[in-house]
């Protein structure tokens, strides 16, 4: 029972990291295109595709000829590559918002070292931010698309609630299979319980030999993956970052105060959309 109180005061903090909630126009950045695509340098169907790819295809190098980012930071610049069959809206929204210039001057305002860093708040407070629509979208989860290291995930604070605020995961530490065991066989006890109170927790019953090696190879966030939670809630994955994984490590660990707020800016310069050759 001890073992199954402190789970859950850790699932507690931990469905409240991402919260990405209200809006503060008086602070936002203006002049939000709607949704013209004709800015965008490749327009989507906005339809996600189920694809038959097998996990871990996320930490392959882009394709020549493949749309991808490169942030420039006060701390260093990394790549990302993205995934617009599975996680269509995702990646436009992040694509046209770069293009616009409104990631230019963010902060990464929530950093937890051993977790991941947050950015993409214009206000820079964690309720600021608005998608290229100017309302949330959906999510879109997807088994084989992981809250892996290094992996570019939306911030949200519920389902289908996504806007501008992203987050890059940094967990090297392999996952406790124990921790989530247990917390499974507490849902099968009372499921409707597990659900309502603590958002879910991940299905054992999914875990496949491809993912259980991915996260024990690389670590992350298993409880993040929409896809693998009992209750249908996480953060959608629609990037990974494949070159400058350095910076990322440099960044998740700066100093922060009691509310992993950087106590010194770390702040994103510029997001460009370039064509990986």
């Amino acid at each position: 029972m001890k073992k199954l109180l402190a789970i859950t005061l850790m699932l507690l903090t931990l469905l409240t990291v991402f919260s990405a909630c209200g809006n503060n126009d008086s602070k936002e950045k203006a002049n939000i295109i709607g949704t013209d695509a004709s800015d965008v340098l490749s327009v989507t169907a906005l339809k996600q595709n189920k694809t038959n790819k097998k996990a871990g295809f996320q930490l392959d190098l882009p394709e020549k000829g493949e749309e991808i980012a490169v942030v420039e930071t006060t701390s260093g610049t990394f790549k990302i590559r993205f995934f617009p069959e599975e996680a269509p809206k995702a990646v436009y929204n992040f694509k046209k918002l770069a293009q616009q210039g409104y990631y230019n001057g963010i902060k990464f305002h929530r950093i937890m070292e051993n977790f991941m860093i947050q950015g993409g708040d214009p206000t820079a407070t964690g309720i600021g931010g608005k998608s290229v629509w100017g309302e949330s979208f959906e999510d879109e989860f997807n088994m084989n698309l992981l809250n892996i290291t290094g992996s570019v995930s939306m911030a949200n604070k519920g389902p289908d609630t996504n806007s501008s605020q992203f987050f890059i995961n940094h967990n090297t530490a392999a996952p406790d299979w124990e921790y989530f065991q247990m917390f499974y066989e507490a849902y099968q006890e009372d499921k409707a319980y597990i659900n309502e109170m603590y958002g879910g927790c991940v299905d054992m019953s999914k875990l496949t030999d491809d993912i259980k090696a991915l996260y024990e190879q690389h670590g992350g966030n298993m409880h993040l993956d929409g896809a693998l939670n009992t209750a249908g809630r996480g953060h959608t994955v629609f990037g990974q970052v494949f070159e400058g994984l350095d910076v990322i490590e440099s960044i998740s660990k700066v100093k922060t105060d009691e509310n992993n707020k950087p106590i010194g800016d770390v702040i994103i310069r510029s997001v460009k959309i370039e064509i990986y050759e």
